[in-house]
C-alpha cells in the first residue's frame, strides 16, 4: 500500500553521494558544449574558469547548509529554513522546474550521440522522439523501484564516463594544433561579453552540484558525506570541463565544432580514428543516461519534500511499496516528455541550446537565495553562532554578495540569450538551417558533408556562397 512516510534505511554513502554529484554534472554537458562554446574560440576557457570558481564557491556552501539542515529537499529545504514557507515554495517551483527541464536536454544529448552510433536515429524525427521518452521512462521505472538500484546504475555510468573523457585530455593535449587556438576570442564579440555568453552556457554542466543535499533522507550520516562528496565531486568536473575543452577546440576548427551534433566524436576522430570516435560516442551515450539517471532521482526527490511540507499537493508526497516517491516521478518525467517532443522539430543542438538556458534561468534563484541561507539561518540561532569578528562571520557575506554578482550576470546573459534565439526562431524558416548548432552560424550549402551538415572541404560558413569570404561571423 502506498504511504506517506519512508520505511527504507539510507542508501547512498560516500561513494554513491560522490557518484551522484559527478554523474549530475558530467554528463550532457562536456559531450555537447563544445559545440556550443565553438564559435567563440580559446576565450571559452575563460567562461569556464568564471563557472568552475563560482561552483566551488557553491559547493562549499551547500556542504555547510548540509551541515545545518540535513532534510530532503535541497535548495527548497535551506530556503524555507532560512526565508519561511512562502519562498520556500517559489523556491521548489523553481528548482523542480529546473530539474525537469534539465532531464529534456540530457535525454535530447543522449539521442545525439546514439545518432552518431546508428544515423537512422539522427534521421528520423519519429525515431529521435522514441529514443528520447525510451530513455525517460525506462529510468522513470528504475527509479520507482527504489534508491538502492537508482544509486548503484549511477556509481557504474559515473566511472564508464570519465575513463573516455580522461583519455581525451591525456592524449589530445599532444596533437592540439596551435593555429586554432588563434585569435584568441573569435566570436566577434567584446571580450566581456563573450566571457560572460560562455559563463551562461557552461554554468549548464555544474547545474546538479547540490545533488548529493536532495536525497538527503536516503544518506549515511548525511552531515558529513554530503560536504565531502559535493566538494570532491565539483573538483573532478571542474579538472575534466577546462582539459576537455581546450583539446576540442585545438583540435577540430571551430566552424566545424560549431556545427557538430556529437562534438567529442569528431575529436576522437582526429586522435584515434573512426574506432576511437565509436568509443567516445559509447562513452557519452554511458555519461548522459547516468545524468539523466541522477536528475530522475531528484526531480521526484524536491517535489516529495516539498509535499511533506505541505506546499506542494499532498499526492505527490504519497511513498509507493518501494520506499520512493512514485507520483512524483512520474508527473516530472511526464513534463519533460512534453518538452522534449515540443522542442525536437528545431533541431539537435538547437534544441539541446534552447533548453539548457531555460534550465539555467530556473536555477539561478533558488542558487541566489542559497548564497544568503546560511548567513540567515545561523541568525536564527540554528547550528553553531557565528563568532563575533571572526573570519567565518566575515566570510559569509563577502561569499554570498560574490555569488549574487555573478549568478545575476549569467542570468542576465541567459536571458538575453534565450529572447535572441526566440527573435531568430521567429525570423527564418529555411529548413536548411534546422541542423545547425547556433541559427546564426549558417553551414556551406556546395560542400557541406549532408549526413552531418558539417563543411567537409572549404570549412566556409557564409550562406549560399561557399567560398567568396573566408571570415567567420560571430554569435
Amino acid at each position: 500500500m502506498p504511504q506517506s512516510t519512508r520505511t527504507t534505511k539510507p542508501a547512498l554513502g560516500l561513494t554513491a553521494c560522490t557518484a551522484l554529484v559527478v554523474g549530475n554534472m558530467v554528463g550532457s554537458g562536456i559531450f555537447l558544449l563544445p559545440a556550443s562554446l565553438g564559435t567563440f574560440g580559446p576565450i571559452s576557457l575563460l567562461g569556464w574558469g568564471v563557472t568552475s570558481v563560482g561552483a566551488l564557491l557553491l559547493a562549499i556552501l551547500f556542504g555547510r547548509l548540509a551541515m545545518l539542515v540535513p532534510r530532503t529537499g535541497g535548495p527548497y529545504a535551506y530556503t524555507a529554513e532560512a526565508y519561511g514557507e512562502f519562498t520556500g515554495f517559489l523556491i521548489a517551483w523553481g528548482y523542480w522546474i529546473a530539474l525537469w527541464t534539465g532531464n529534456a536536454a540530457v535525454a535530447v544529448a543522449l539521442v545525439g550521440y546514439l545518432g552518431f552510433l546508428f544515423p537512422v536515429v539522427a534521421e528520423s524525427h519519429v525515431y529521435t522522439v522514441a529514443v528520447a521518452l525510451l530513455a525517460i521512462w525506462t529510468l522513470t521505472l528504475v527509479n520507482v523501484r527504489g534508491v538502492a538500484g537508482a544509486g548503484l546504475i549511477q556509481t557504474v555510468t559515473t566511472v564508464a564516463k570519465l575513463v573516455p573523457l580522461a583519455a581525451i585530455a591525456l592524449f589530445g593535449i599532444f596533437q592540439v594544433d596551435p593555429t586554432l587556438l588563434t585569435p584568441f576570442n573569435q566570436s566577434g564579440q567584446g571580450s566581456f561579453s563573450a566571457i560572460t555568453a560562455t559563463a551562461s552556457l557552461t554554468l549548464w554542466a555544474y547545474l546538479g552540484l547540490e545533488s548529493a543535499t536532495v536525497p538527503a533522507g536516503d544518506v549515511v550520516d548525511p552531515t558529513r558525506t554530503i560536504p565531502k562528496a559535493t566538494l570532491l565531486g565539483v573538483l573532478i568536473a571542474a579538472v575534466i570541463y577546462i582539459a576537455v575543452t581546450g583539446v576540442a577546440i585545438g583540435i577540430v576548427p571551430s566552424a566545424e565544432l560549431a556545427t557538430s551534433a556529437s562534438p567529442l566524436a569528431d575529436v576522437a576522430m582526429v586522435i584515434w580514428g573512426a574506432g576511437g570516435a565509436t568509443a567516445v560516442a559509447v562513452g557519452a551515450v554511458i555519461a548522459t543516461f547516468g545524468t539523466l539517471n541522477g536528475f530522475t532521482l531528484l526531480s521526484g526527490q524536491v517535489p516529495y519534500g516539498a509535499a511533506m511540507d505541505r506546499v506542494f499537493p499532498p499526492a505527490l508526497g504519497v511513498i509507493s511499496s518501494y520506499g520512493t516517491p512514485a507520483n512524483a516521478l512520474v508527473l516530472s518525467n511526464l513534463l519533460a516528455s512534453v518538452l522534449v517532443v515540443i522542442n525536437l522539430a528545431n533541431g539537435l543542438v538547437e534544441t539541446f541550446n534552447t533548453i539548457i538556458l531555460l534550465a539555467v534561468m530556473s536555477s539561478l534563484l533558488p542558487y541566489a537565495l542559497c548564497a544568503l541561507a546560511e548567513l540567515l539561518i545561523r541568525l536564527k540561532g540554528v547550528g553553531a553562532p557565528l563568532e563575533r569578528g571572526g573570519a567565518h562571520e566575515a566570510g559569509l557575506p563577502w561569499t554570498a554578495g560574490l555569488l549574487l554578482f555573478g549568478l545575476g550576470l549569467v542570468g542576465l546573459r541567459a536571458g538575453h540569450g534565450l529572447l535572441r534565439r526566440s527573435a531568430l526562431d521567429g525570423r527564418h524558416s529555411d529548413p536548411r538551417l534546422d541542423q545547425v548548432a547556433q541559427p546564426e552560424v549558417p553551414r556551406c550549402r556546395d560542400c557541406r558533408d549532408h549526413r552531418s551538415g558539417r563543411g567537409v572541404e572549404c570549412g566556409a560558413v557564409d550562406f549560399p556562397s561557399p567560398h567568396d569570404r573566408a571570415s567567420r561571423p560571430g554569435m
